[in-house]
């Protein structure tokens, strides 16, 4: 991860009060994931949050692990997890860097809202792609600045600067090349208009 979990541990509980941006976006995302489940798909979902597409995702599926780097977040979603029953749903506090499963151990793996997060963008799509079986799905949600206007682009590298959310200056183009380059195959990408976040759909060959 590219910076403490300490702003994120802070407006934790903040953060889960919002009402999601862009709700008909959100659903699609929902549904198309949805469409892929199975029930005896296992699932991880990395930078999960407060845990609620997941809450989500779980009645479809096995088994879903959830990890976040903030404390705050997981607290948050485990406190959800229990409120609905969600016995197949585990929360904890971890990075996908040193989430000690095995490779090869999920069906499909999410990472929403995150990867314009990362430091270490190519390496995460290759732990990504290890941890995934043959023919696993990674799906992913990601915010591209450099597709986006000029105060964006401008604000970006100011975060960063300041250490407060470290928004990378990322393309759409560029992101599908190097989900490409990690071994996968796009399947489907798709935005909700201008300078919305890229949904992308891809398979590990």
């Amino acid at each position: 991860m590219a910076t403490s979990p300490r702003i994120w541990n802070w407006i934790a509980r903040r953060y889960a009060r919002q009402p999601v941006p862009d709700a008909a976006a959100y659903q699609r995302k929902l549904d198309q994931t949805r469409a892929l489940l199975a029930p005896d798909m296992t699932l991880l979902e990395f930078g999960c949050g407060t845990g609620t597409t997941a809450l989500h995702h779980a009645p479809h599926v096995a088994r879903i692990d959830a990890i976040d780097f903030a404390e705050g977040m997981i607290a948050i979603a485990r406190e959800k997890a229990a409120a609905a029953g969600a016995g197949n749903l585990r929360f904890e506090v971890a990075t996908i860097e040193d989430w000690p499963a095995p490779d090869a151990s999920y069906d499909m793996v999410l990472g929403m809202s995150i990867l314009h997060l990362l430091a270490e963008r190519r390496a995460v799509l290759a732990r990504v792609h290890a941890l995934l079986k043959p023919g696993g799905r990674f799906l992913s949600s990601t915010v591209c600045i450099s597709d986006m206007g000029r105060l964006p682009r401008l604000l970006a590298p100011v975060l960063r600067g300041l250490g407060l959310i470290p928004v990378a200056s990322l393309a759409g183009e560029t992101l599908l090349a190097e989900i490409t380059a990690a071994g996968f195959e796009i399947e489907d990408h798709w935005r909700p208009g201008p300078g919305k976040p890229m949904f992308v759909v891809a398979r590990r060959g």
